[in-house]
């Protein structure tokens, strides 16, 4: 490999690695899935109903969610603690909520969006559940994730929203903090930026090939 090449290929590698900040996520989505993120129309009287209902879910959500509250021992995963319960209350709101389906026909829990709601007119809208705890919310803390996948849970030009909960600490249960909700707050996305890192990974069979293997043993 010569120096001239090799510099070359040096200054891709560099570029490659320099972070992309504010990338809308509507250009994101239509770039990864092929469908638009619908903006949402506060003047509109479908999308103010369907606001309603997810406030009305908000409050049913977090209060089945605090009759027993639950015990982690990191708040950032309740996240995934509070999707069932969201699920039910767009349920029994009228919605068919559920994990979405794949354009592979798979039902895929892992990854953004959490979850898919129909109203009765077969409108699709998109659903993320986030927790926040009030003392970072204003912070520099990365909260919202989205990585590019063959299989993406995305299909169809939808509204995408967040409904993020105020988790606190209401006691001890089994040597873990028991988390309640405190509040609730329902975002629009049509106009989230985001940020693009890069990193670099491998797997287990490339790591751990005989050819990198200086010592082992037994205990």
């Amino acid at each position: 490999m010569n120096a001239e090449y090799t510099k070359k290929l040096e200054a891709v590698i560099k570029q490659m690695l320099t972070p992309l900040k504010d990338v809308p996520l509507k250009l994101v989505i239509e770039v990864i899935a092929g469908c638009r993120i619908i903006p949402f129309d506060r003047s509109d009287i479908v999308d103010a109903r369907l606001l309603d209902d997810l406030k009305k879910t908000a409050v049913i959500a977090g209060s089945e969610f605090n009759k027993l509250g639950v015990a982690r021992s990191r708040p950032n995963e309740i996240g995934n603690d509070i999707e069932p319960f969201v699920i039910d209350a767009l349920n029994q709101s009228g919605y068919r909520a559920a994990v979405p389906i794949t354009a592979k026909g798979k039902k895929k829990s892992a990854g953004y969006p959490d979850i898919e709601l129909v109203d009765d007119s077969g409108r699709t809208s998109y659903l993320e559940c986030k927790t926040f705890n009030i003392e970072n919310v204003d912070t520099t803390q990365r909260s919202f994730y989205l990585s590019p996948s063959t299989d993406f849970k995305i299909t169809k030009d939808a509204h995408h929203f967040a409904m993020s909960f105020e988790v606190s600490v209401a006691g001890r249960r089994k040597n873990k903090n028991l988390y309640k909700c405190r509040s609730w707050k329902v975002l629009t996305l049509d106009e989230l930026d985001v940020d693009v890192k890069y990193e670099f990974n491998t797997d287990n069979k490339r790591l751990y090939a005989e050819k990198l293997v200086l010592a082992e043993g037994k205990l």
